[in-house]
């Protein structure tokens, strides 16, 4: 493993925080609960952290951008050469940390599955979305039962 890097508010570590982690097929009716549970923690000002590499992870972070709520972003491969444009206002506002788990060019199987697991560790509690016997989100909820909701 290597060292992680980070950049932008290391003080949000220290903040209560939720992770969300989302297979990448979700029953239509679970993404609009999804959606409303992103705006009912940007409205709490609740810390959410994710890879936010799946389509829900992506538009939970999409609601999440749109306020004010601490974010931390967390890559399963080396750090962007540009920060994506949508998330330079939110690190200027001092409220968003990106942490990088892998020095890959590209994410892999594996290093998503490190990344997971880091965000499982570190969190206060964890919301999984489409988590069923052959997701590779199995094995955290069968790791980190008592921080774990399954959506």
């Amino acid at each position: 493993m290597i060292e992680l890097q980070y950049l932008g508010n290391k003080d949000l570590l220290k903040m209560p925080k939720t992770g969300f982690l989302a297979s990448n097929t979700i029953p239509s009716e679970t993404v609009l609960r999804c959606y409303d549970w992103a705006t009912k923690m940007r409205q709490q000002n609740r810390c959410v952290m994710s890879g936010f590499n799946s389509k829900l992870e992506q538009d939970v972070l999409h609601f999440l951008l749109k306020g004010k709520s601490p974010i931390i972003i967390v890559l399963a491969r080396k750090f962007y050469k540009t920060t994506p444009t949508e998330w330079v206002s939110s690190l200027d506002e001092n409220r968003l940390l990106i942490i990088s788990t892998s020095n890959q060019q590209r994410q892999s199987r594996q290093s998503a599955m490190e990344r997971n697991f880091f965000i499982a560790d570190i969190c206060d509690e964890l919301l999984s979305v489409g988590v069923t016997d052959s997701s590779s989100l199995i094995k955290l909820v069968e790791t980190f039962p008592e921080k774990t909701t399954i959506l």
